[in-house]
């Protein structure tokens, strides 16, 4: 069953506007697709520059998140890139047992 972690960096003068924007696009997702587990989490600290790393992650118990479901997600978070610093990494991890 795979799950999504997806990690990317936020300027902190935008943390207040990417963060409305990333709930909203979690919240949409989450009631599209029964089940779905999504969070999104920080740093505590900051990294080089001042800038937040960021983290969404993304599970479907009993199912895994798909290739259709990764892109939709992709697809949503397009619409507020403007508030990410780089690029958005995604990593596909999958349980050992």
């Amino acid at each position: 069953m795979r799950e999504l972690y997806i990690y990317y960096r936020v300027n902190p003068r935008d943390e207040g506007a990417a963060l409305q924007a990333a709930a909203a696009m979690q919240h949409g997702l989450v009631e599209r697709h029964a089940g779905l587990q999504a969070r999104l989490l920080r740093r505590p600290d900051a990294a080089a520059g001042g800038q937040q790393t960021w983290m969404e992650t993304y599970a479907l118990p009993g199912q895994g998140v798909n290739s259709a479901l990764e892109h939709e997600i992709e697809q949503a978070a397009s619409a507020w890139a403007a508030y990410i610093s780089g690029p958005r990494h995604c990593e596909v991890f999958v349980p050992c047992v």
